[in-house]
């Protein structure tokens, strides 16, 4: 006789069918024949291409599951791409990256941001005056190139209203290139270093950033700020990153939001230390676990200083970038 809640004349008393019964297989759909593009924008689980020149609305694939699309990123795409009003294309899949430009939200945040993929430079934006220039900002997003494997430039904006002489005094010893640039002046040392590059300007807000953008690409319509008069801060006017062709197909630039911290609890000092292959060189005998920062004992580069053989400013600007991963960047 049946036992239990049910006996053998109840529907529940028989097996239901279970789910997901197909067999898996180990076998992945190719995409070679999809469409490829690059990704010019995200906004709220949409995303911005641009496939064979044409602008393309699509969404992500569910099998790419929870692995972010960025800016600049290079996609596969499937389904409608003709850019029509109410299409939809698929991402199917994202290309390797060439490089990822990170950051955190905190120095203790695990965390990791990637802001954009696939440049090859940084550019840092700041003021020499209106808002006054944040040293420590500057530093971090040094840092966050070098980690990455882009090429730095230093932006330097509103020359008109102070002497850039005493910031860039500060960078000379490590090499980082700059461009002084001035209300209504002339940009073509600046179209020159972006020439051919994919870049992306970052800075903090009210520097400048977006009048720069629409100069450069004058049908870009970026909004301009203004800087507050109480807390020499600017408004954000920026509110995602967008990737934007230069004119006669010279290369991109990337604009993105203003920030106001940086960051890098991801960046390791022996990361760092291999942007500069010349100090990396002089602390191949330092002791296991050495930061070469100040203080730590027996360190290469301090070996190198006393002996003549580095230069002492570059040593010096060296640890305070190294020192800036710790550092409140406000």
């Amino acid at each position: 006789m049946p036992t239990g809640r049910y006996s053998d004349q109840d529907v529940e008393h028989y097996e239901r069918p279970r789910r997901r019964t197909r067999p898996r297989t180990k076998e992945r759909p190719s995409y070679d024949d999809a469409a490829e593009g690059v990704v010019v924008t995200v906004d709220r689980g949409r995303y911005t291409l641009l496939v064979d020149g044409q602008v393309v609305t699509a969404m992500k694939a569910r099998p790419l599951g929870r692995r972010g699309v960025v800016v600049g990123d290079r996609v596969r795409v499937e389904g409608d791409v003709s850019g029509a009003e109410g299409t939809l294309a698929r991402i199917v899949e994202v290309t390797e990256r060439l490089t990822t430009l990170r950051r955190t939200a905190e120095d203790d945040d695990p965390v990791e941001r990637v802001i954009v993929a696939n440049a090859d430079q940084l550019v840092v934006v700041t003021a020499v005056a209106d808002p006054e220039p944040q040293p420590r900002l500057i530093d971090r997003a040094l840092v966050a190139a070098y980690d990455a494997g882009m090429a730095p430039l230093l932006c330097l904006t509103k020359a008109d209203l102070a002497s850039p002489e005493e910031l860039l005094a500060t960078y000379r010893s490590l090499g980082v290139p700059w461009v002084v640039t001035r209300r209504g002046g002339d940009l073509s040392e600046l179209e020159e270093r972006l020439s051919g590059r994919v870049s992306v300007l970052l800075g903090s807000s009210g520097v400048g950033k977006s009048t720069l953008v629409n100069a450069l690409v004058p049908d870009a319509e970026r909004e301009v700020g203004i800087v507050n008069a109480v807390t020499g801060r600017g408004r954000h006017t920026s509110t995602s990153a967008y990737l934007l062709p230069l004119p006669d197909d010279d290369g991109w630039i990337i604009d993105t939001p203003g920030i106001r911290s940086f960051g890098l609890a991801h960046v390791r000092p022996e990361d760092l230390i291999e942007a500069f292959p010349d100090l990396d060189e002089l602390t191949e005998d330092c002791p296991r676990g050495c930061t070469h920062g100040d203080g730590e004992p027996e360190c290469g580069l301090d070996e190198a200083v006393a002996a003549g053989q580095a230069d002492p400013d570059r040593v010096a600007s060296f640890r305070r970038l190294l020192a800036a991963r710790s550092e409140p960047a406000y």
